[in-house]
């Protein structure tokens, strides 16, 4: 087992996406994180971090893995339930990518009705509603979702001034 072959499964999973966070972690989210979504599993990328795998596994499945040797609380997520493992050889392939799906499945039933509504239109729909999502973002904080567009009146200048 290894990131790529995590991101493959991870991917697959219905309205999964990925982001890169804290420098070196790729995270995986159930639904988009604009709209509400929350993350499920990431991976450290360069080996800096704590574990090779984190995830959600909620109350009853925590308390069972911990018992493992190679399974510890997550740094700063344990108290959501989420573990971490240590190497990729502490779980069978089958038993990760099982566990990964389960974390999803948990995840994406604690997604708030709002995002859910989201996710569950068509997908023209889906795609416009997140994009204007993103928008909406971007104008809160400031940051343009994509270059200010020039006026048409900057845009002849600009023509005139070239043909001179």
């Amino acid at each position: 087992m290894d990131n790529e072959r995590i991101r493959e499964i991870c991917l697959a999973l219905p309205f999964a996406r990925e982001t890169l966070n804290w420098g070196h972690h790729l995270v995986y989210w159930a639904g988009d994180r604009d709209i509400g979504g929350k993350m499920f599993a990431m991976t450290d990328l360069d080996g800096t971090g704590t574990g090779v795998l984190w995830f959600h596994c909620g109350t009853e499945r925590f308390h069972e893995l911990l018992e493992r040797e190679g399974i510890i609380p997550a740094p700063h997520l344990a108290r959501a339930h989420w573990i971490a493992v240590e190497r990729w050889d502490v779980l069978r392939p089958r038993e990760i990518e099982d566990e990964l799906k389960r974390a999803h499945t948990l995840i994406f039933a604690k997604l708030p009705p709002k995002t859910k509504a989201i996710l569950a239109l068509p997908e023209k729909d889906r795609i416009k509603a997140i994009r204007d999502r993103k928008k909406i973002l971007a104008v809160r904080t400031g940051t343009p979702s994509k270059p200010p567009k020039t006026p048409a009146s900057l845009r002849a200048a600009r023509t005139k001034k070239k043909a001179k």
